[in-house]
């Protein structure tokens, strides 16, 4: 297997910190299961790790952009979002119903004292980093 890089910058590492401590620890699972995800996915070999409107992002040269983040003004969830002109959330939609909550067409939202669904979150990933690549299957892949 090719060794597997992730580019990143300090400026997300900075945007992580400042995250308060009670959401921290999620945040941060979450972007782990991504990095972990990608690493998995034949095909892809670096990861790039950004700020897209303040927002850790993640890119990979076959898929689409991923972003999560966590808002004051919802303070008790957190999500994953997705370029809302893409089929991701509704694909999500069609396959896992009401296992996982969504955000209109471009985020899935988790409760920050709920368990990750890493299972169902890993496919969904893997959809958005190879989206280039699997965006004509009916089911993206999934």
């Amino acid at each position: 297997m090719t060794d597997f890089q992730l580019k990143t910058t300090p400026e997300v590492a900075a945007v992580f910190d400042a995250y308060p401590s009670s959401v921290r620890p999620q945040m941060l699972a979450l972007r782990q299961l991504v990095i972990d995800t990608a690493k998995g996915i034949e095909g892809i070999t670096h990861l790039e790790e950004t700020l897209k409107w303040g927002e850790p992002s993640y890119l990979t040269s076959i898929g689409s952009t991923l972003r999560m983040d966590w808002k004051a003004k919802s303070p008790n969830q957190y999500a994953l979002y997705f370029k809302c002109t893409s089929r991701l959330v509704e694909t999500f939609k069609a396959i896992f119903n009401e296992s996982l909550d969504y955000e209109g067409k471009r985020a899935l939202v988790f409760k920050l004292d709920a368990e990750l669904p890493t299972e169902i979150l890993t496919h969904c990933i893997t959809a958005a980093l190879t989206y280039h690549k699997v965006k004509k299957l009916p089911t993206l892949g999934i």
